[in-house]
């Protein structure tokens, strides 16, 4: 049975072709097989609202398949010299570059990131990290001599990934490239809404030649797809990224066979800008990082403390840089922003901006509804809200769309207790002229990661959240470690 077909639509909006994929089978144990289930579920371009293409919707035997294939292949792969394992990463890696103008465009479809920013994050990311993966195994320490013990990191087992749709790929590589890394045995669930990157990963590993049963991928929805892969008895361990909501769902199933649990979930991330930072250069700043991805970013800083004593300051240079901030089409080159994902994701934000309005706050700029000649696509207003207090609902529950909330504080103690006050700690930042200072307030900061004067991203430094935001980290010699467990050996 032939596993895609190729379909080429015409894309009234933006006037060219698209092929449109439509991927008739699941990967189970190194082939392309029939689904148990007799339904597909379609993937719409969230520029257009067109069907951009469709997969499976797997059911529970599908899971129940690719847990068997994943325990046989563990015996084998689990035993595979570093060595060998390295290898594979490194043409999975030379694949994914090879490939990498095609998944641009597709996570471009499927998510709505511009086809720039999804070239250097959503293709770039992914790559990268598997290139760091493979690299990491040059010098990593899987076994230590402590006293008369000899202590052996192993794999933990058949890994069960349940990934996200904001940064599709990223996402399902930080935790397929440490869990091979690490020795581990794959079954992928991709988020339904996004999951055609998914399979394009899945015939890379086919076209590599990854071991049968190594990594297995089955599509499908979170309530019986996602369910199955979290009771699962033959599953060692899921590692989910997603929202607080399901993650504690997911905690819950896999508790009835004590299986281990990585969850990165929420975050109402705080980016606290001191008295004597530089305003005009660091509150656009904070306006990107609230904002890039259309704001569909766990780690995006939705909260910006600034002093009471430069508040209306504050508030007028965002709104002139969200004046500045274009929208525009998704296939067009440029630093724009792309509309939301889904209908049911433009109803939230909107709900939202609503619930901010009605509790007192005052929308800067943007605010309901789509941009001027945007009526087409999932398309929302960039907003800024002023006069937010930090116990209005816009201040404590995860948006994901570009709504900023600026909220004053009287100290830097005030700031720091502001920026803890929330369920969330995955991310945040601190500006100021005084890197010390700025130091000292990070440090206090109840959070997974602080950006300090804007620290770049860094792949090999560890990613995850405190609080209701998870437990666990992925992302560079910690993404290999969350995928080990430690034997000591008496000597």
């Amino acid at each position: 049975m032939r596993n895609l077909e190729l379909v080429s639509f015409a894309d009234p909006r933006i006037g060219k072709a698209v092929a449109m994929r439509n991927f008739e089978n699941i990967y189970i144990d190194g082939a392309w097989v029939p689904s148990d289930g007799t339904g597909s579920i379609e993937v719409i371009n969230a520029a257009t609202e067109q069907v951009m293409g469709s997969v499976p919707d797997g059911v529970a035997s599908d899971v129940d398949r690719a847990v068997a294939a994943a325990r046989t292949a563990f015996d084998t792969w689990s035993q595979t010299p570093v060595e060998e394992r390295q290898k594979y990463l490194v043409r999975l890696n030379e694949a994914l570059q090879a490939r990498s103008p095609e998944i641009a465009e597709t996570i471009a479809g499927e998510v709505g990131m511009p086809i720039t920013w999804s070239t250097m994050i959503q293709a770039g990311l992914p790559a990268g990290n598997m290139a760091t993966f493979a690299t990491l195994l040059d010098s990593f320490e899987f076994e230590e001599k402590i006293g008369n013990s000899l202590v052996v990191k192993e794999p933990v087992g058949v890994v069960g990934a349940i990934t996200p749709w904001n940064y599709p790929l990223h996402q399902i590589i930080c935790k397929v490239g440490g869990a091979l890394a690490a020795g581990c045995t794959i079954v992928l669930k991709p988020s339904e809404i996004a999951p055609l990157n998914a399979f394009i990963l899945a015939e890379i590993i086919d076209e590599v030649g990854l071991p049968a049963g190594v990594f297995n991928l089955v599509s499908g929805n979170g309530t019986t797809v996602g369910a199955a892969i979290s009771e699962h008895p033959g599953i060692d361990m899921v590692s989910f990224t997603g929202s607080s909501r399901a993650g504690k769902q997911v905690a819950a199933s896999a508790a009835a066979s004590i299986k281990r649990v990585a969850l990165e979930l929420g975050g109402k991330s705080a980016n606290i800008v001191l008295d004597d930072a530089d305003f005009a250069k660091v509150i656009p700043k904070g306006v990107f990082a609230c904002f890039l991805n259309s704001g569909q970013t766990c780690t995006a800083h939705t909260r910006m403390l600034v002093p009471k004593s430069r508040y209306d300051e504050a508030v007028e240079i965002a709104a002139a840089a969200v004046a500045a901030t274009q929208v525009g089409d998704p296939t067009e080159e440029g630093m724009h922003l792309g509309p939301l994902i889904s209908q049911a994701q433009w109803d939230r934000v909107q709900e939202y901006i609503q619930k901010g309005i009605d509790e007192g706050a005052v929308v800067a700029a943007g605010g309901l509804g789509k941009p001027e000649g945007y009526e087409t696509g999932y398309f929302v207003k960039p907003t800024v809200f002023a006069n937010v207090t930090n116990d209005m609902t816009i201040a404590q529950e995860e948006i994901f769309g570009p709504v900023l909330s600026i909220i004053g504080y009287d100290d830097d103690d005030d700031a720091v207790r502001i920026a803890n006050d929330s369920l969330y700690g995955l991310s945040g930042g601190v500006w100021s002229a005084d890197q010390d200072r700025a130091m000292s307030v990070a440090r206090r900061m109840r959070t997974g990661a602080v950006d300090v004067n804007g620290g770049s991203f860094n792949i090999s430094a560890p990613f995850g959240g405190y609080k209701q935001s998870g437990y666990g980290r992925e992302n560079g010699p910690y993404g290999i470690e969350e995928f080990l467990q430690t034997k000591s050996l008496q000597l």
